[in-house]
This record gives C-alpha cells, sequence and structure tokens, in this order.
C-alpha cells in the first residue's frame, strides 16, 4: 500500500487555529475560526499560507 500523505495540518497565522487540510484543495482552504486563507490552489499541491505543522499519512 503507498502512503501519498494528501492531508497536512496548519496553523493559521492570524488566530492560531490548527486544523487538518486537504494538500492539493480545488478551492480556498479557510481557517475554520477566523475565516483567514491555509491554502490557495494552484492546479497541484497548493500554496499554504499558514504554518505548516505536519504531514499526515
Amino acid at each position: 500500500m503507498t502512503h501519498t500523505n494528501n492531508f497536512v495540518k496548519i496553523k493559521c497565522a492570524d488566530c492560531g487555529n490548527e486544523q487538518l487540510a486537504f494538500k492539493k484543495p480545488a478551492i480556498n482552504v479557510t481557517c475554520h475560526v477566523c475565516g483567514s486563507t491555509l491554502i490557495k490552489p494552484r492546479g497541484g499541491q497548493g500554496e499554504i499560507k499558514g504554518e505548516l505543522l505536519e504531514v499526515v499519512d
């Protein structure tokens, strides 16, 4: 079985909230607490705007 590491744990730069997100999103990933953009889609791996804490299997 191959692990693709499709999810990342990100800390919001604005409020400090930590959440899991898909690292190749089709739309903006926003913080559940304050609404800031955490990941912007880029046609593949997204542009991470918050602090990358870990890559999740």
